[in-house]
């Protein structure tokens, strides 16, 4: 009865108009380029859409597999990211592009628990982030460029509600970047970058690294370590916002003193 409700869309849905917009394509060259630089000697992508990275990725010379819940899309392999046909450690890297907004968040940490399990090395997926963000973008002279966005998040975020599609986004109400975060490092990962895609902001990815000793009861960012307190999570967003908001206005200073 899950999978049935977990295949939302038509076929024809990844080919329309609609769907394959600027914005999504400048994803896919994200999608693409996460992949490419990490080097795999073996890719698992969970959720194909409409081919377009793996075909890409199989005539450079990536060793991909295909996963999907959508027999139509004809994967290499049919199943449910909550139920992973692999042994342990069976890719290097495991890809997971806008897909897992479409199952219920109450089993958002079963899929990356699986993910985990079946991964050797790292993890690249991307989410739906509906946060506020403003976008900085200059031209300077000497063709020098700056491109940069700065989220704000909303005190009284919008409840989100099932489209038929999406069970629920980041920035919406009960889904914070911070509890996203919190479920992805508890489930056995180190985030080692989150960024959002300047062209497409509702696309964020997430470039994790398999953690082998698990989750040791301190949340980690990068370099940064969050601790293990009830309101980490509200203290993470403030002091990415109040960093961000200083790092790029200190950069457009510096520029355009530069370029006076």
């Amino acid at each position: 009865m899950l999978r049935r409700k977990l295949v939302s869309v038509v076929p024809n849905h990844y080919f329309s108009v609609s769907y394959n917009s600027k914005g999504r394509f400048c994803s896919y060259w994200h999608q693409i380029d996460e992949i490419i630089s990490l080097k795999p000697s073996s890719v698992l992508e969970i959720g194909i859409g409409n081919k377009f990275v793996s075909n890409y990725l199989k005539e450079y010379g990536v060793n991909v597999v295909t996963f999907d819940i959508d027999i139509r899309l004809n994967p290499n392999i049919v199943g449910s990211v909550l139920f992973l046909p692999f042994a342990e450690n069976s890719f290097d890297v495991i890809v997971c592009y806008e897909v897992l907004e479409h199952i219920p968040y109450k089993y958002f940490r079963k899929a990356l628990f699986e993910i985990y399990r079946v991964v050797n090395s790292k993890v690249v997926i991307s989410l739906p982030d509906t946060e506020r963000c403003y976008k900085i973008h200059f031209k300077f002279p000497k063709r020098v460029e700056v491109k940069k966005y700065i989220e704000v998040p909303r005190k009284n975020r919008p409840i989100h509600k099932f489209d038929g599609e999406h069970y629920w986004e980041i920035g919406k109400q009960g889904y914070s970047l911070g509890r996203i975060c919190q479920d992805i490092i508890e489930s056995g990962f180190r985030i080692k970058r989150t960024y959002r895609v300047f062209e497409n902001t509702y696309h964020r990815f997430f470039v994790l690294e398999k953690a082998k000793e698990g989750f040791n009861g301190t949340l980690i960012l990068g370099n940064l370590r969050l601790g293990n307190s009830e309101d980490w999570r509200k203290n993470f967003e403030e002091r990415l916002t109040f960093k961000k908001i200083c790092r790029y206005l200190h950069l457009m200073v510096i520029n355009f003193i530069k370029f006076m």
